[in-house]
Order: C-alpha cells, then sequence, then structure tokens
C-alpha cells in the first residue's frame, strides 16, 4: 500500500500538497504545531486512496512529506496489461 507521511514539525501549513493531490486526501488538520501552524494530513482512513505520485512532495518547500509506494508484482502488472 503507497502511503505518505508528514513530519508535522516542518510543515508550515502552506497547503500546496492539498492543491496537487489527485486523489485529494490531504486536508488541513486542526492540530497545531509548536510554531503554531495548522499542520496538513491525510485522514484515517483515507492513506488506503493514495497511489504514491508523490506530488505532494515534489510541491512541498519544507521537505516535510515523505512518500513509499508500492510496487506492483509483476504477476499483477500483466494481468492489469491483458
Amino acid at each position: 500500500m503507497s502511503r505518505i507521511a508528514i513530519q508535522e514539525e516542518r510543515c508550515k501549513g502552506c497547503l500546496l500538497c492539498t492543491l496537487v493531490c489527485p486523489k485529494k486526501i490531504i486536508v488541513q488538520s486542526e492540530r497545531i504545531n509548536r510554531f503554531g501552524y495548522k499542520v496538513a494530513e491525510v485522514r484515517e482512513g483515507d492513506m488506503d486512496k493514495c497511489t504514491g505520485c508523490a506530488s505532494c512532495a515534489m510541491i512541498c518547500p519544507d521537505y516535510a512529506i515523505e512518500v513509499w509506494k508500492t510496487v506492483k508484482a509483476k504477476a499483477e502488472a500483466e494481468e492489469v496489461q491483458e
């Protein structure tokens, strides 16, 4: 399962990640980090929708997002192509 992790102490709440997420699963949290910013988050239950595209990490000016992409097994990829 692809997923992202947001380092809340690095997040400044610019929300650029929310604009580029193709699945629209990244939202502004009600939590505030120690610098006073409302951070971005993926709500519980939405993480399974993540495709691992890394658009959020590429646009983040503070390098606050890490992405783990699940690699499909070769057999799965072949089934999809058929």
